[in-house]
């Protein structure tokens, strides 16, 4: 099949979107190798060094590269072919994997060689990952963007679920390292996959919320590679009249859900006592609500609207994370840890899928780079703040406080346009979102 692009009115409805069903199928098979490594690699850098300081380090490379890759590369993804930078990704990750159980094989565990691959598979995973967010809105109907994405993240919750399980039989049975090579193999799926994948030529010089497009000029016009690279995305972001609570809400969000996962795993374990076991089937509890999100966002949001699904995701969060915290009943535990997932899942799909439908394509990638960065970037303190506070005074009561900030946010957001939005919930153009505010001019843009 050729990898030629297509004109946008081309593209069939989901249920017949060949093109789709083949990159679906492909990132299925890529998210269960990523979530196998995701486990492999700290086991591989422990039994090696036995140091549990060592896989820390492994960690804080990873997390480092990921933040610094993610100034540029939503730079590097909206001015190459987005299709080819995923393949090359793709090659080189599975390369680089792939060498792994030969050297181990050969010379026996070489850390040093484990750093490096690290910071490079995760400048690669970075560029893929926007490039990846990008791509969808060339793959599908702006209508049908909501159901893609969800199909999607249905598919990363249950590879995220099904990881680590294979990742614990491949270690025991033929070691870390070729868990690691397995990975890498999944690569070369993702990128057969993508050479049959035909991408559609978006109408050209439009978003979906009919913004021209205009580069202001660009570097050429005097601007700095750094304003280029960032600015030019976050500016998009501050002057859209949805997207600017969304990234302050989700921001403020973060801020509180990044330690989440750390409160319930101390609640379950070391204040009820319980096994790794149960701890185990509260986690799948909230994978099932994930995947639960996953195939209802694209209903949902056609029925309710964007705004209604996005603030109605934050207060089940806020209950998830209140409830999770105080219950001493691991089955309630269980299910509002569903409640949580379900929430989180289904936010995440319609504000992924809004960024689509509004943002100028030759925009996308920084728009991406520059939402994930911004919003991201208050995690790790929240994560910090979050688990000392529990240290010193328990993890009811900084469950308490976590909820009450969720449902300031949702207050919040009830005071901005996303009350009403329903943006992009049928159809690509303004006139199918009456609601929704115009877009920024080209001014604010760059």
């Amino acid at each position: 099949m050729s990898a030629e692009s297509r004109t946008y009115d081309a593209v069939p409805a989901l249920r017949r979107n060949k093109d789709f069903t083949v990159f679906w199928l492909g990132q299925a098979l890529s998210v269960l190798g990523g979530s196998v490594s995701m486990l492999a690699l700290p086991l591989l850098v422990l039994d090696a060094t036995g140091s549990i300081v060592q896989m820390g380090l492994v960690t804080v490379v990873s997390a480092a590269t990921a933040i610094g890759t993610g100034v540029f590369a939503g730079y590097v993804v909206d001015r190459v072919d987005r299709r080819r930078l995923m393949i090359v990704c793709d090659l080189v990750r599975a390369v680089l994997l792939g060498a792994v159980p030969l050297v181990w094989w050969v010379a026996g565990p070489q850390i040093w060689l484990l750093y490096v691959l690290t910071a490079l598979t995760a400048v690669l995973r970075t560029l893929f990952d926007v490039a990846y967010v990008t791509a969808i809105p060339n793959l599908v109907r702006t209508e049908d963007l909501t159901a893609a994405n969800g199909r999607l993240m249905g598919t990363f919750a249950l590879g995220s679920l099904l990881g680590p399980v294979v990742a614990g039989f491949l270690t025991a049975g033929v070691g870390a390292d070729w868990a690691l090579g397995l990975d890498g193999a999944t690569f070369l799926v993702s990128a057969a996959s993508l050479g049959w994948v035909r991408f559609t030529a978006r109408p050209a010089g439009e978003g979906a919320d009919g913004a021209t497009d205009e580069r202001g000029g660009g570097a050429g016009a005097g601007a700095g590679v750094f304003r280029e690279m960032f600015v030019v995305g976050f500016r998009f972001l501050w002057s859209h009249p949805l997207l600017r609570p969304l990234t302050v809400g989700l921001t403020l969000l973060t801020f509180v859900t990044m330690g989440a996962t750390d409160l319930l795993i101390y609640r379950v374990q070391h204040d009820l006592g319980r096994d790794a076991a149960t701890l185990g089937y509260v986690i799948a509890a909230g994978g099932a609500g994930s995947v639960a999100a996953a195939l209802s966002a694209g209903r949902l949001r056609r029925l309710l609207g964007f705004g209604t699904c996005w603030l109605a995701s934050v207060a089940m969060i806020a209950v998830g994370v209140t409830v999770t915290g105080v219950s001493r009943s691991v089955p309630v535990i269980a299910v509002l840890s569903a409640v949580f997932m379900f929430g989180m899942t289904l936010g995440g799909i319609c504000s992924m899928t809004l960024r689509q439908e509004v943002t100028p394509d030759h925009l996308l990638g920084r728009v991406t780079s520059a939402f994930w960065t911004v919003h991201n970037a208050s995690g790790p303190v929240g994560a910090a703040v979050l688990t000392l506070l529990a240290a010193r005074h328990g993890v009811p009561a900084v469950s308490l406080a976590g909820g009450s900030l969720c449902l300031l946010i949702l207050g919040g957001g009830l005071l901005t346009p996303l009350r009403g939005s329903r943006a992009g919930a049928a159809a690509a153009g303004p006139a199918a979102a009456p609601d929704q505010e115009p877009a920024a001019g080209p001014s604010a843009r760059a």
